[in-house]
């Protein structure tokens, strides 16, 4: 059973750059998916940037494209997400993600997942 744990956040300002980590425990699996959601206040959580177990980008939200970055270690112990030329409209909270259902097909980026961090926030002004 995999377990995630964000850090990282915290308050910048615009055109400033934060790296996320997702710190992966537990039984985790190379055809898992691995995301990062954000919800922002009063909004629903919903997908920024996805990845495969194998690291291979398969989802990039509109908004974060071009500034965005995903990454999975080698031993696939940390996820990171890279931010820069941040936006107020960036802010909210940041989700790691992962899923045990099996039916996040193509990894992509209107599945709602199952497995959650417990979120690390993210201010831009």
């Amino acid at each position: 059973h995999v377990q995630l744990v964000e850090s990282g956040g915290g308050s910048v300002q615009a055109g400033g750059s934060l790296r996320l980590s997702c710190r992966i425990s537990g039984n985790y699996l190379s055809r898992y998916c691995l995301g990062w959601f954000r919800q922002a206040p009063g909004k629903g959580r919903k997908a920024v940037i996805v990845t495969d177990g194998d690291g291979t980008t398969t989802y990039v939200a509109d908004s974060a494209k071009g500034r965005f970055t995903i990454t999975l270690d080698n031993a696939k112990t940390t996820l990171y997400l890279q931010m820069d030329s941040l936006k107020p409209e960036d802010t909210g909270m940041y989700y790691c993600t992962s899923d045990s259902q099996g039916l996040w097909v193509g990894c992509g980026g209107t599945y709602y997942p199952n497995i959650w961090g417990q979120g690390t926030q993210v201010t831009v002004s």
